[in-house]
């Protein structure tokens, strides 16, 4: 069953929490996070993505990025201040999206249900970035971002959580992009409800931040080895979560658009799928149901229809992403593997199709791929099977924001 705790939580004021908190590190490059902290001297992009205060063109692993980190983050508790909760609370935690909203709880998660696989993943993570994230949260020794988990839905901690967000948020805002965040304490009593609640649930699952989750286990060992008084009970054996009902999420498809059609030409592309999927020509670019797949191809958008039974295929073999992997991608186009490969893009469903005919019709492009969104029953079905996604298989909006709350340890 699943532990989590109410814990000390590091939060900006409440005048200053829309300057403080920003989008995580992971969604920008550094060009990008400089222009977005622009003069804003509170922005935590300046303690999660360092460089921008460092020479261009840094090595982001050297050891001047971390230092910077930690004196970013020195001081912003200083200057904003982030101040630490005196109550182990949970904190309620909305975000609006246009039409969409999902309500989440903010705990410690404990990195033995991790270990353990109470945490369930879906993704392999990338031993570079793992480092990275290690030795960002030990330098710091807080956890600043918080994984995306998601659990089959609870009644019970979905009527706790109704009851809080009828009370005045801590923190009410807008952030840039449009997307609303409010914040509540739970308070103690509360708190431990929803813990003990928690208590019952017999998985939780990584949504997002498999990196993070990877990160704040190695940190852990990495104290464990360091204390020899250790009990188990130390707060490095938690780690920062937000942990939505997976009725509420908003998963976008994950989109693809290929340099080149590997030595074919359109119409030799097109009768080579044909082998297997039917092909209309359509005005709509995105699929409208499970397994069907749009294709943008000489200014043209053409809807495929796989002619094989998808039911038939193993839990990740019918996974829309590996259905064109598998039969168009990997076969007719030479993308054998979509990690490495440098002739293929992935583009979040954020940016919509529009952005797929740009790549196309700039030359960046041959042929691009819209994608249907890839369910969260489809996500737990995997994870509870052990199996990993094929990359860039779920891009989930609205994004959490760094620095809104802080796990110290």
């Amino acid at each position: 069953m699943a532990k989590v705790l109410p814990f000390n939580g590091l939060l900006p004021t409440v005048e200053k929490v829309e300057k403080v908190s920003a989008v995580p590190y992971d969604v920008v490059n550094s060009e990008e996070a400089a222009q977005i902290a622009g003069d804003n001297e509170l922005s935590f992009l300046r303690v999660s993505k360092p460089e921008i205060e460092l020479e261009k063109g840094i090595n982001l692993y050297s050891d001047a990025v971390y230092a910077k980190a930690a004196e970013n983050f020195k001081k912003l508790c200083e200057i904003a201040p982030l101040e630490l909760d005196k109550e182990k609370n949970m904190y309620v935690y909305y975000l609006k999206m246009d039409d969409n909203v999902q309500i989440g709880v903010v705990g410690a998660s404990s990195t033995e249900d991790y270990d353990n696989d109470i945490i369930k993943k879906h993704e392999k993570t990338r031993q570079d970035k793992e480092d990275d994230r290690a030795r960002h949260v030990m330098t710091l020794r807080s956890q600043t971002g918080p994984v995306f988990l998601t659990y089959k839905d609870n009644a019970e901690i979905d009527g706790v959580v109704e009851e809080i967000i009828k009370e005045k948020p801590l923190f009410d805002f807008t952030a840039e992009d449009g997307v609303v965040h409010k914040l509540w304490k739970t308070g103690e009593t509360r708190g431990q409800k929803i813990s003990s609640l928690f208590g019952e649930v017999p998985a939780l699952y990584i949504a997002d931040g498999h990196h993070r989750a990877a990160s704040a286990s190695r940190a852990a060992a990495t104290c464990r080895e360091q204390n020899p008084k250790h009990t188990g009970d130390e707060e490095y054996n938690l780690f920062l979560t937000v942990i939505f009902p997976g009725s509420q999420l908003n998963i976008l498809p994950y989109n693809r658009a290929v340099h080149d059609l590997n030595g074919l030409s359109e119409e030799e592309l097109i009768s080579k799928i044909e082998d297997k999927f039917t092909i209309e020509v359509t005005d709509n670019p995105s699929p409208a149901k499970y397994a069907e797949i749009c294709m943008f191809l000489g200014a043209k958008w053409y809807k495929l229809t796989p002619k094989f039974n998808v039911q038939e295929l193993g839990v990740i073999e019918r996974l829309d992403v590996s259905i064109l992997q598998d039969n168009i991608l990997a076969p007719l186009l030479g993308i054998d593997d979509p990690r490495t490969s440098k002739r293929i893009d992935f583009v979040g469903g954020i940016r919509g199709t529009k952005e797929l005919e740009r790549l196309v019709e700039i030359d960046r492009a041959k042929v691009a791929f819209s994608m249907y969104s890839t369910t969260v029953k489809q996500l737990m079905d995997i994870a509870d099977a052990d199996e990993i996604m094929p990359p860039k298989s779920t891009w989930f909006e609205p994004k959490l924001r760094d620095g809104l709350v802080c796990h110290n340890f």
